[in-house]
């Protein structure tokens, strides 16, 4: 059924009031001398590093030929850098700089800031209705509505225990981090044996697991152990997505389902470990809570690495 043309004229009116209040209209923006294409493009590569210029223009919905100028132009700033695809010599992985990293950081501290203020005039539960709807309302706008690119294919992310887990989520962190972390048995044989441990123990009411699956394969998860740090605090381990997903936003939602496990069992700290370099899961930590608490080098996944330390302290 049709939309009403006055329910057409009021959305139309709050989506040009939020482009002016949001400063789309000015020159530059997010407290930056950035234009708003360029903001978006430290947003993504910060977000996304190793994302190609291919796949930038298709997420800001931009030409060819401008992303090559924008891509230039943040480069002569000395806000990014392209590297030589190992796998195909054509392409160039996008990553920050730590010129980038900052202003990354700028930028989601002006974004941070204007949502707490927002917010804080919104009560109750309309805050909530506010963040579900912007975001179907972001998504209906587009023509291909699949988060998955066009594939035709909508993932799920489920809970609990699932068959083939333990070797899975090995797997995916061996291929994943055997780049920075080595690639031999190590790291794959001391991630399986922690999970082996663990797996056990998921039934108990403050532990849990999530998980997205693709033909009874694990494609993605997230663990939170309630019992191994004591002390009323909670573990957030095996965190680890296919790269083939990034840009979906399934990351940030395995992660929410863990803070609301987290939040719902009353954990006073949430703490995580991770690697050094690692950019685009340290901005979703830091995104939501998190703090670096500690960083050191290490070398018990046999090789010696910058390890991090990672507190969410209760809300």
């Amino acid at each position: 059924m049709p939309a009403s043309p006055v329910l057409v004229n009021d959305i139309r009116a709050a989506s040009r009031q939020l482009v002016r209040e949001l400063g789309f209209l000015d020159k530059t923006i997010a407290g930056t001398d950035l234009s708003a294409s360029g903001v978006h493009a430290v947003l993504e590569i910060g977000l996304n590093p190793g994302l190609t210029a291919k796949e930038l223009a298709a997420k800001l919905k931009l030409e060819k030929s401008t992303i090559s100028r924008l891509l230039k132009s943040l480069e002569n700033r000395g806000e990014i850098e392209q590297t030589r695809s190992d796998t195909d010599g054509r392409a160039f992985g996008l990553s920050l700089t730590e010129t980038g990293r900052k202003t990354l950081e700028a930028i989601d501290r002006f974004g941070d800031d204007q949502v707490h203020g927002a917010l804080s005039r919104i009560k109750g539960s309309n805050a909530k209705s506010v963040a579900d709807t912007l975001a179907a309302y972001a998504v209906a706008l587009s023509p291909d509505q699949d988060t998955t690119a066009g594939k035709g294919h909508q993932y799920d992310i489920v809970e609990g225990y699932q068959t083939g887990m333990i070797g899975d989520v090995a797997a995916l962190h061996a291929r994943t981090h055997g780049p920075i972390i080595g690639m031999g048995p190590t790291f794959e044989s001391v991630v399986s044996s922690a999970m082996a441990e663990f797996m056990p123990r998921i039934g108990k009411p403050v532990n849990n697991s999530w998980c997205v699956v693709e033909d009874g394969e694990i494609i993605g998860s997230i663990s939170i152990d309630g019992e191994d740090l004591g002390n009323n605090i909670a573990h957030l381990r095996w965190f680890i997505l296919s790269e083939r997903l990034r840009g979906l936003g399934l990351g940030r939602d395995l992660l929410l389902k863990a803070l609301a496990h987290c939040d719902g069992h009353g954990f006073d700290e949430i703490h995580l470990w991770t690697l050094k370099g690692l950019d685009a899961a340290r901005v979703l930590y830091e995104r939501n809570g998190f703090e670096l608490a500690d960083e050191y080098v290490g070398d018990q996944w046999g090789k010696a690495v910058t390890e991090q330390m990672y507190i969410r302290r209760k809300p």
